[in-house]
């Protein structure tokens, strides 16, 4: 029976079903089930919920409306339209699968714009013309009473729009996927490399570096430091996953002990000493601690030195020191920064840097602490003069990653180019209609100009962990998943711990490296990071 099951047909899509479920902060997305003609019976092949993503809105009813919306529109097309469309397709023709999947989300687009274009027409007979509006005004700086113009920032790009309902097309290619890697009783971690390699298995495999946050410090607390809006840890490659991740959670213990006896907690210990006669003859409570939604610690501090001393105290606390047994890098997040009234990033609360000043900072920054290896956001996407700048004078010490700074991934490919400002890496999302066909060529274009690629997180996050067999697939040199809190977060650390065991088992592990580009000679060969960062230079 098993040798002429050989002879059967391939299994075929037979049936899609979309439906809404909630996400890990419990906020409506998409799930796509598939089913597959097997032997001429109907069987439900796999699962898969894509997080939603839209740029903000103004208001919370407004995002509600926006991600509801989307969601209804999203689950309608995979129920009819791609429930017909599919119908007979191979599992396994993943290329085919995406192609179909494009050219339905371009007619759609086409529809959106005759419609758009009509509604303006319509408007135009009924409402006058607006009247031009005034030229920006440019800053001026007083310079010895008088008063000078300077050069205006490059304005803020247009936001990527979303298309309502764009979602049921990433979700549908990546349930295909799943649904080819389970027919070829591969994992889908195997099953993408081998849609990127040509069908080729590799030998050896390498897991993608976690980037594990540690702190969110919110940009809209009290306190003033607004540069730093994610602290994040990455172990020594020399470290398992495993061993990476133990140290990780020793360091947070650490970290959340500090911050505690220092007040910096709610339900620290200076704080119940405030309210000590409150609370008299009652227990003492465990100390409430805020975890945001990425998973993390929430904190402020009020400079850069002040974070950065402490996380050196609570490292050589437990006996490890930054630089050596641990790296950082830091979300600096410069969009939400910039004030445009006056043409400056606000680092402090009414401190404010020009972009090229910006990029004296950062230098001075890795210069005084070199264990930090990655700065992700550290500028707009428009200042590419400035990306520049800092590349040269810092590739060859840490990574320079672009994320919101990184154009949408629908306009990242021009003519097998990158269409980004000079940069180590991107950081690429799984969301709306990305289709896995457009990462693997992505991936591969990076691959080919020497940058990394770093598969992330959407914010609202869910429970399924196929991101992670899409990050060891494709070979991304890093995996953004937040911290290690939030069981939607979690899952996804487990999922990766899982597979270096299995390619430890198979003996096709390979370890990891971090190597940086030399900007500035890009003749000369890349750096690999040294067992210990070298100090900075005395004056």
């Amino acid at each position: 029976a098993n040798y002429f099951s050989k002879f059967s047909k391939a299994p075929v899509i037979c049936k899609l079903v979309g439906r809404k479920v909630l996400d890990g902060v419990g906020q409506p997305t998409l799930e796509v089930e598939i089913f597959c003609t097997v032997k001429n019976y109907e069987e439900r092949i796999c699962s898969i919920v894509i997080a939603f993503h839209s740029q903000i809105p103004d208001t919370i009813e407004a995002d509600e409306k926006e991600r509801n919306d989307s969601v209804h529109t999203a689950v309608e097309w995979v129920n009819e339209a791609l429930n017909t469309m599919l119908r007979g397709l191979e599992s396994t023709d993943q290329y085919q699968a995406d192609k179909m999947l494009g050219e339905y989300f371009a007619n759609k687009v086409e529809e959106k714009k005759a419609i758009q274009e009509q509604e303006e027409a319509a408007a135009a007979k009924v409402s006058p013309a607006p009247s031009s509006c005034p030229p920006t005004p440019i800053p001026k700086q007083k310079r010895g009473g008088k008063s000078v113009e300077q050069n205006p920032i490059p304005p803020a790009e247009p936001a990527e729009p979303v298309l309502c309902g764009s979602l049921a097309i990433g979700a549908t290619s990546l349930a295909i996927a799943k649904a080819g890697a389970t027919i070829s009783c591969v994992s889908l971690y195997l099953y993408i490399a081998l849609l990127k390699h040509d069908q080729e298995s590799p030998k050896e495999m390498t897991l993608p570096l976690p980037m594990v946050t540690l702190l969110n410090c919110e940009k809209n607390s009290p306190t003033k430091l607004k540069l730093v809006k994610e602290v994040m840890l990455i172990p020594p490659v020399e470290l398992s996953l495993k061993q990476g991740i133990e140290r990780i959670q020793d360091i947070e213990k650490e970290m959340t002990r500090l911050l505690e006896s220092s007040g910096k907690m709610p339900g620290s210990q200076a704080d119940s000493k405030k309210g000590k006669g409150q609370n008299s003859g009652k227990k003492g409570l465990p100390p409430l601690k805020i975890i945001s939604h990425l998973g993390c610690l929430t904190t402020g501090y009020d400079n850069l030195e002040q974070l950065l001393v402490l996380m050196q105290t609570a490292c050589r606390n437990i006996g490890l020191e930054l630089g050596t047994d641990m790296y950082l890098a830091i979300n600096c997040a410069a969009h939400e920064l910039m004030d445009y009234d006056k043409g400056k990033y606000e680092i402090l609360t009414g401190t404010f840097k020009s972009p090229d000043e910006m990029v004296a900072m950062y230098m001075e920054m890795i210069n005084e602490f070199p264990f930090i290896i990655a700065l992700i956001d550290p500028l707009r996407k428009e200042d590419r003069e400035q990306w520049r700048s800092i590349c040269c004078a810092l590739g060859s010490k840490c990574y320079l990653i672009a994320e919101d700074a990184a154009t949408h991934i629908s306009r990242l490919k021009t003519d097998q180019n990158i269409n980004i400002a000079t940069c180590s890496g991107v950081v690429l999302k799984y969301i709306n209609q990305t289709k896995v066909s457009d990462l693997i060529e992505l991936t591969g274009i990076l691959d080919g100009q020497r940058h990394i690629t770093i598969l992330g997180s959407p914010d609202g996050e869910c429970l399924d962990e196929s991101l992670v067999d899409l990050a060891v697939g494709l070979g991304a040199r890093f995996l953004k998943l937040g911290g290690l809190s939030r069981g939607e977060r979690v899952a996804k650390y487990n999922r990766l711990l899982a597979i270096e065991e299995e390619l430890a088992a198979n003996g096709t592990l390979r370890e990891a490296k971090l190597e940086f580009i030399d900007f500035a000679g890009e003749s000369q060969p890349e750096e690999q990071l040294p067992d210990v960062l070298p100090a900075p230079e005395q004056d």
